[in-house]
């Protein structure tokens, strides 16, 4: 896709047929699988290594069971913060006001900055910005959008997207 000869105020429809991200067992609203994933993975290696120095290598199957779920609800929680549903749409809509966008881009060429930023911030909830902020660009600098947006273009969408994530909206359930 060609940004420059994409309208800025084109904003497809978001069509979201789970807009409260309703848990897909219990129903709740508020799910966030990749939280919970992002928690639960560290939470069993942890579990893991504490359960074979008690107990062997049946400690360390309970531990990692045990580990999984704690870091799981631990992601969930944090996941639950900022709704993505709802980023997206706030920064489809609102990104061309921002000083830094160049006025012939799409929200397209944004878009990965954005989310790149309240994930950041979900995964990164007790740092300011100037603290995760090298960690953040050696992250980017890595991913695979930064050839076409480099930190010092993209680092202003991020950090819009973590200090909107620092204060995220209530989410009314449906």
């Amino acid at each position: 896709m060609n940004d420059s000869k994409t309208s800025n105020n084109a904003s497809p429809q978001v069509n979201d047929g789970n807009p409260a991200n309703r848990d897909p067992i219990t129903g709740a609203p508020g799910a966030h699988p990749v939280g919970t994933g992002l928690g639960a993975a560290p939470g069993a290696v942890a579990g893991a290594v504490a359960g074979t120095a008690v107990s062997g290598p049946v400690g360390a199957v309970v531990g990692a069971v045990v580990g999984a779920v704690a870091g799981g609800l631990v992601g969930k929680g944090l996941g639950e913060k900022i709704n993505p549903t709802l980023e997206e749409t706030h920064w489809r809509d609102n990104f061309s006001s921002r000083p830094y966008v160049e006025k012939q881009r799409a929200y397209d060429h944004y878009s990965p900055a954005y989310k790149f930023g309240w994930e950041s911030r979900a995964k990164v909830v007790d740092a300011t910005w100037d603290d995760a902020e090298p960690s953040l660009r050696t992250e980017w600098e890595s991913h695979p959008h930064s050839w076409t947006l480099n930190w010092d273009s993209a680092s202003h969408a991020i950090r819009d997207a973590w200090d909107r994530g620092s204060h995220p909206p209530t989410v009314k359930t449906i």
